[in-house]
């Protein structure tokens, strides 16, 4: 019986990181990038410094 525990204590550390990483991972791909943004449209080209 006590195996059992440990086996779901170990789930559920698992799923936590696993949230844990796929939350950071959502963080950084929301964030804007540094550095040179060239855009290119219907009023010409404009480039912006960040």
């Amino acid at each position: 019986m006590p195996s059992n525990r440990n086996v779901l204590y170990l789930v559920i550390g698992v799923l936590i990181v696993a949230v844990g990483v796929l939350s950071y991972n959502l963080y950084k791909a929301k964030q804007e990038p540094e550095g040179l943004q060239i855009n290119v449209g219907p009023d010409g080209l404009k480039i912006k410094t960040k």
